[in-house]
């Protein structure tokens, strides 16, 4: 029988959002057999308590899982903070773990995908993470169920914890990453900000879990296994949103398909036309173009 991996949901004070999030959740088909972890961020002031604290009332009422726990922190940690604590304190207990953000909604059969995948390659220490989202990229294969990518989503995503343990969240070796121009290259096959935001990270003007877990991934030369249909979509990119008004490069068509079981291979060698599109997502050209549209909107 495949074990089911819990699922961390990292929340804050979007009470909209996490409704969405978790109602979506609740309609997928191994939500009852699914332990889930509700992490809830303290406020960051005196004016944000009252929408942190609506959304941890909020969470006290949820039902339809097999198992429920609520962890609220009495500090705010901001997001990085919380997501390698949480994931640290789950996969240390369970050994595999699905994570999310309170901005996402599932398709029913994402926890389908994401557990046949942690289960197929469990043992496979090539594959960094699996995860539920893919980009609306042109080539990608209708009759395959995956295709392997050299970037890691932060969006619906999974792991192991051999993977998770050996990740240097310090990023110790980065003066002589900063210095190897061949390296940074390298690093930007997955898209040319990374090197950028990398330095954004150790510079202390940037705090993300997401871009130490891709150096992390480059560095070891890992691979992420992706849907050819996206098992969720963003509602944090949608029109209403204040700060990614306008922004398309990332919008996707949900899977509106009933099936539920996936075909998966070992890792044999990159797509080198998907390598490509998905890295133009993250092209300066594109970037720009997302900067115009939101300053129209």
């Amino acid at each position: 029988m495949m074990k089911l991996a819990p699922i961390c949901l990292f929340t804050y004070n979007r009470l909209d959002e996490t409704q969405q999030t978790i109602n979506h959740l609740k309609d997928n088909h191994l939500a009852e057999q699914s332990e889930l972890f509700l992490f809830s961020d303290g406020p960051k002031n005196e004016v944000a308590k009252p929408k942190v604290e609506a959304v941890r009332s909020y969470l006290k009422t949820v039902t339809g899982f097999k198992k429920i726990h609520v962890k609220e922190s009495e500090v705010n940690k901001g997001l990085a903070s919380s997501i390698i604590s949480g994931v640290s304190e789950v996969i240390e207990a369970y050994g595999r773990v699905i994570v999310m953000e309170d901005d996402l909604l599932t398709a029913p059969n994402f926890l389908d995908f994401m557990n046949q995948g942690l289960d197929i390659y469990k043992n496979d220490s090539e594959i960094l993470s699996m995860s539920g989202y893919t980009m609306d990229l042109p080539s990608l294969p209708g009759e395959k169920d995956f295709y392997f990518g050299y970037r890691a989503s932060s969006w619906g995503w999974a792991t192991w914890i051999d993977r998770w343990q050996k990740i240097d969240w310090e990023v110790t070796d980065y003066d002589q990453f900063l210095n190897d121009r061949k390296r940074k290259r390298s690093f930007n096959r997955g898209g040319s900000d990374l090197s950028r935001m990398l330095k954004l990270q150790m510079a202390g003007e940037l705090d993300s879990w997401a871009i130490r877990f891709c150096y992390h991934q480059f560095k070891h030369d890992l691979k992420t296994v992706y849907p050819t249909r996206s098992k969720l979509i963003n509602i944090g990119f949608g029109e209403d949103a204040t700060h990614t008004a306008g922004t398309k490069r990332f919008r996707t068509d949900m899977d509106t398909t009933n099936q539920r079981d996936f075909h998966f291979e070992k890792f044999d060698k990159m797509d080198a036309t998907l390598v490509r599109e998905f890295a133009q997502k993250f092209s300066i050209f594109n970037r720009a173009l997302d900067k115009i549209r939101q300053l129209i909107s």
